[in-house]
């Protein structure tokens, strides 16, 4: 096979699909804008018909969190676990139901921005919150979906797209000497529309060495908004950073990073009969420097760069026997790196999947399998399927059962340094995860309750024997991971006002199996124990506070508990917040030994011309 050729073939043909797309002619259709479609499987689903773990943060979630950034929000859900290193997210590691930083896949509209590198820069793709829609949060393997990476969850960040004629200015000043300047513009023509956003923020940093500087710029535009629209993004995120004892051991004050992230993707949703096919191009861009003493590269520096090249076509059909998704993903990435090397890997992945409504639609059988290939770790399969049962109105019970897959980054294969070593020799890690759990739902109270096992062999881990030693990475024979999930929403009102409580709880335990190595960097210090808790309230009319409480309990013993809050003035175009982020200036680290801050404020002003 000529790999070059392959993916260019599947290039000019997406793009024939995209020129053609304006052939195709079909009647705007009527949406019912209270029902949200998920893309959790090749067929779209609504998010009631679902028969997994999925949780959606919804518009109306985003604009009332006490959050900033998407880092910060993300320790709101239950189940997903954001160990950060310093305010604003500047360098964070995403788990969910436990697992590694390694095995979350981060998408955004559909585009895969995983980075072959390492997963420690799964965060730095989180866009500013100004131009999200929605966020769904699949928990559970999903690599028969999205294929490898997704290998305890996946995220998929959909952005806006349904805008108004505006231009939005937005300053922010809190602790730290932390600043922020936002601007943007969006408009919405007779059939397109465009939205710019461009933000900077920076900080002097809560304590010796991590003062910060970040730049993003977000650009889409839509076009051919009435029948079948073609998307065109690009995404631009830079990070300067002070890495006081980020990495590594904590000793280590004065190490210094630098990254790049950027997407540029092009998409399409074609209509015609009962098809609908989806293809996509995207180029994903990573760039990470870091120096162990800053500014003085001579002493220890690495340099990284990434690139991938990407093309993907889904179809969907609709017939009397059900609903048939049919996917192939094709990418290659290429590293550039003075420690690593430099490599290629070429990837391809089919999904095909099949749903069955039967017993009066009350009973939903969902089977599928995804088929990869790399050009270093050869042919893989796993299949799933997915049950669930319609008890009445409120009610649905539901299981799903899968194999997931997730092949060693970069880093994993080929790192060296005074506290780390590689290991070339390290095989793929593999699970088979199953999950049982039953949800309610009605006008103003919905819950969910699940059990999950998830078996995982070859788990990749750094270890070592003794304390002294250097990190090595190598396949831990064997974890089981047990987990409980409950959640809990109440929505009603006050005086005409809506407020919203939610409660969750997630219990996880790890159990490594015949494992001779003493002490473990990542798998051993996931959640034990997490609760959180939120109320979004308001009593009257240009007034909205929004409290949140998160608790968490290691493995070894250690806990806190952190409470935030918000404020939100609107008055005519203007909106003031204050936020407040540790209130009660609790100690704790959320990983590498990395105290947080303490009690902090951040205020902001924004003002809206229509």
């Amino acid at each position: 096979m000529n790999r070059k050729f392959s993916i260019y073939e599947v290039i000019q043909l997406i793009i024939i699909l995209l020129y053609f797309n304006s052939i195709f002619s079909q009647e705007k259709k009527v949406e019912n804008l209270n029902e949200i479609i998920v893309k959790s499987s090749r067929i779209d689903l609504l998010f009631s018909e679902n028969s997994r773990t999925i949780q959606i943060i919804t518009p109306e979630e985003l604009q009332n969190s006490t959050a900033s950034n998407l880092a910060d929000l993300l320790q709101q859900i239950n189940g997903v676990d954001i160990r950060r290193r310093g305010v604003d997210g500047m360098q964070s590691d995403l788990y969910i139901r436990g697992g590694s930083f390694d095995q979350t896949l981060v998408l955004i509209d559909g585009f895969k921005t995983e980075n072959p590198q390492t997963g420690h820069h799964t965060m730095n793709m989180m866009i500013p919150i100004e131009n999200i829609e929605r966020i769904e949060i699949i928990k559970g393997p999903a690599a028969r979906i999205f294929g490898q990476n997704a290998f305890t969850g996946a995220i998929n960040i959909v952005t806006k797209t349904k805008v108004k004629n505006i231009l939005a200015g937005k300053v922010a000043y809190g602790s730290y000497n932390q600043n922020t300047v936002e601007l943007t513009g969006t408009i919405n023509q007779n059939n397109s529309s465009h939205q710019v956003h461009y933000s900077r923020n920076a900080s002097d940093g809560y304590r010796y060495n991590t003062d910060f500087k970040n730049q993003n710029l977000f650009v889409k535009s839509r076009f051919n908004t009435h029948t079948n629209p073609i998307d065109i993004i690009a995404i631009f995120l830079e990070r300067k950073f002070g890495a006081n004892g980020f990495y590594a051991s904590p000793d280590f004050k004065d190490q210094y990073e630098e990254t790049q992230s950027s997407l540029i993707g092009v998409s399409s949703n074609i209509s015609k009969n009962n098809f609908i096919y989806r293809p996509k191009i995207y180029w994903k861009r990573g760039q990470d420097m870091y120096e162990f003493v800053r500014y003085k590269p001579e002493i220890y520096r690495n340099l990284h760069i990434t690139n991938k090249v990407g093309a993907a076509l889904d179809f969907k059909y609709d017939s009397k026997f059900g609903i048939t998704g049919i996917g192939v993903d094709i990418a290659e990435v290429f590293i550039t790196s003075n420690n690593l090397g430099d490599h290629n890997r070429f990837m391809i992945t089919s999904f095909i999947e099949h749903r069955f409504n039967i017993f009066d639609e009350k009973f939903d059988i969902t089977p599928g399998i995804a088929f990869s290939y790399y050009s270093d770790f050869n042919f893989h399969a796993f299949p799933g399927i997915d049950l669930g049962y319609q008890i009445n109105n409120n009610f649905k019970l539901y299981g799903n059962i899968g194999y997931t897959y997730r092949i060693p980054t970069y880093t994993d294969l080929y790192y060296s340094s005074p506290t780390t070593i590689g290991n070339e020799n390290l095989k793929a890690e593999s699970a088979l995860a199953q999950e049982l759990g039953i949800k309610f739902n009605d006008n103003k109270l919905s819950g969910e309750l699940n059990i999950f096992y998830r078996s995982s062999d070859d788990l990749i881990d750094y270890v070592k024997e003794n304390e002294d030693d250097k990190w090595q990475a190598e396949n831990i024979q064997k974890v089981n991971t047990t987990g409980i999930e409950t959640s809990l929403k109440y929505q009603f009102k006050t005086n005409k006002f809506p407020q919203h409580a939610n409660l969750g709880y997630t219990f996880l335990n790890d159990d490594i199996i015949d494992s001779d190595f003493n002490f473990s960097r990542y798998t051993l210090n996931s959640i034990k124990h997490q609760v959180i808790v939120g109320y979004d309230s308001q009593f009257i009319s240009f007034l909205r506070q929004n409290i949140s409480y998160r608790f968490v309990e290691r493995p070894d013993g250690t806990s806190y508990n952190v409470f935030d809050a918000k404020l939100t003035a609107n008055y005519n175009d203007i909106e003031l917040v204050a936020i407040f982020n540790n209130i009660f200036n609790a100690e704790y680290t959320e990983t590498n030994l990395v105290p947080m801050p303490g009690r902090n404020v951040m205020f902001s002003l924004k003002y809206t011309f229509k």
